[in-house]
């Protein structure tokens, strides 16, 4: 390998976490432009299934190995269902539900203490820098989305249930990925996923009464979802968990709120507070924290 190609890799290797936040940050945009004109489970099987397609399609292109032991399959399609079924599912449904977005994402934002906290309880090390971090991180995800609050969110038993649901999914999903599934092509990894997520969510999806609308917005929010989402996002996931530690991945989450906040403000012109903006730098100085620790 040539210098230039070294390089090159090393480059993409650290822009990788920045990338991932990008794309991560737009599956709540995707929701708001897709979710009037699609129950949430029917939108997400058939996300699922035209994902399966794509990196079937991308294996064979490839000629990309498949997993070869029956427990590797086992153990992907595992973290298939907790992190796409049971992730995705539980926020999609929870926003329908009425849940507002803002909320959702605070929950789920959690992940990184939660993943912290069953870390030092299982041995894991976790220094007191990382904690700072987290906390510090975690403090100015609650100031991003603290505006959204009173603003007509629904929270029931059903939507708290979810959003639960979807933090707990994640988090043991990229606890059980790290610990369990040995280092694969992350294509094949993600076409055995995205099998498991379908085969979860389709008894469900056949159970919503509402259909799906296709028009300019539901297409293509499912062409970003697919495209981008799972191909890039979903992808890219993979390869950090595989790659860093569970605190260090885990904790960008922090930085997806007040990103999209960002691209919120950007696509909707919604209002952007000095309240926003000082919570991004309590974001990103936390994460930078937990990062440059594990390093």
């Amino acid at each position: 390998m040539t210098a230039a190609a070294t390089a090159r890799g090393s480059g993409w290797l650290r822009a990788m976490p920045a990338v991932f936040v990008l794309i991560w940050s737009t599956g709540f945009i995707v929701a708001r432009y897709g979710m009037p004109y699609a129950p949430p489970l029917k939108f997400l099987a058939v996300r699922y299934a035209l994902s399966l397609v794509c990196f079937c399609i991308w294996v064979a292109l490839a000629r990309v190995a498949w997993p070869k032991e029956r427990a590797q399959w086992g153990h992907l399609a595992a973290t298939g269902v907790l992190m796409q079924a049971g992730y995705l599912g539980g926020v999609w449904a929870a926003v329908h539900a009425g849940m507002g977005a803002g909320l959702v994402a605070l929950m789920v934002g959690i992940q990184p203490v939660l993943t912290a906290i069953w870390l030092s309880f299982t041995g894991g090390r976790i220094s007191q820098r990382q904690w700072a971090g987290l906390v510090l991180g975690f403090a100015g995800l609650v100031l991003v989305v603290s505006r959204k609050f009173g603003q007509g969110t629904e929270v029931s038993a059903l939507t708290m249930g979810l959003a639960v649901m979807a933090l707990l999914s994640i988090t043991a999903g990229t606890l059980y990925q790290k610990r369990f599934v040995a280092p694969c092509d992350v294509r094949s990894a993600s076409a055995v996923q995205m099998a498991a997520a379908l085969l979860v969510t389709l008894p469900f999806a056949v159970m919503e009464t509402q259909g799906i609308e296709w028009n300019v917005y539901s297409t293509g929010a499912m062409a970003w979802s697919v495209l981008v989402l799972s191909l890039g996002g979903s992808s890219l996931l993979y390869m950090l968990i595989q790659r860093g530690t569970a605190t260090a991945v885990t904790s960008l989450l922090y930085l997806v709120p007040p990103c999209t906040a960002v691209m919120a403000w950007l696509l909707f012109r919604e209002p952007i507070t000095l309240v926003t903006l000082l919570g991004i730098g309590l974001t990103a100085a936390g994460v930078s924290l937990v990062v440059r620790s594990e390093r």
